[in-house]
């Protein structure tokens, strides 16, 4: 919301008192002086008015998870654990997931109250690239890289994956690089040239690299570079 409508919205202050109170420096967001009644101010900072607080600031909370197997992406499940029980319980009400992974799935995961920083994470028109480590139960044919740089048509949504890049390692392992997040889109895109995943692991979202010496299981707070490097 803009700043000179939060100001606005105050009982008493009008429009053009509000751009008076601007103009005039009593105003500030997060304790700096602000003169831009255009500016966008987020749920996450606070606005003054002279002494008197007139927004206050919902904590920002931004979280890197090394997800283990057997954990369902959501915040509570009758029947299988969730990713939330990994997570401190005071945290747990603010939280919301950035780009999921299935029960059986492993590695990174984003978990933050900031919808519109997750969003750009996760959209999949800004097409970030997620990193994932595959296994496959059989061995993986040699035109399959081929076959994800030309994409993959998946009959039910009507439409074709945009081109991947694979990275073999191994008879049975490799590496690839998607920019969607479609449904089980990675074991769809195996499946589709007659090869199955046995294990997938999210190494990278974007610049967001699964940190190598967070054990699994365990979370801690993205830095303030990870944090701006989304956007």
């Amino acid at each position: 919301m803009k700043l000179s409508r939060i100001l606005s919205n105050q009982n008493g202050i009008s429009r053009r008192q509000a751009n008076i109170l601007l103009a005039a420096g009593r105003v500030r967001v997060d304790g700096e002086i602000c003169r831009e009644g255009g500016l966008n101010i987020s749920r996450f900072q606070e606005v003054w008015i002279d002494q008197e607080l007139i927004q206050r600031a919902d904590p920002a909370y931004y979280l890197m998870l090394n997800k283990p197997a057997g954990y369902l992406s959501a915040t509570e499940d009758p029947v299988h654990p969730t990713v939330m029980e990994l997570i401190e319980p005071t945290l747990r009400d603010h939280l919301h997931i950035g780009g999921r992974l299935d029960r059986a799935s492993t590695g990174l995961m984003i978990l933050s109250s900031d919808g519109l920083w997750t969003r750009r994470l996760t959209e999949p028109r800004i097409k970030i690239p997620k990193v994932y480590r595959v296994t496959t139960a059989h061995p993986i044919s040699p035109d399959t890289a081929d076959r994800f740089t030309e994409g993959i048509w998946f009959g039910y949504e009507q439409l074709r994956t945009s081109p991947a890049r694979l990275e073999q390692i191994g008879p049975t392992e490799a590496r690839l690089t998607i920019y969607e997040g479609r449904y089980h889109q990675v074991k769809r895109m195996f499946h589709a040239v007659g090869n199955r995943v046995t294990s997938l692991h999210r190494e990278r979202m974007g610049s967001l690299l699964l940190d190598p010496e967070l054990a699994v299981g365990s979370f801690r707070p993205l830095t303030a570079d990870e944090i701006s490097s989304v956007g």
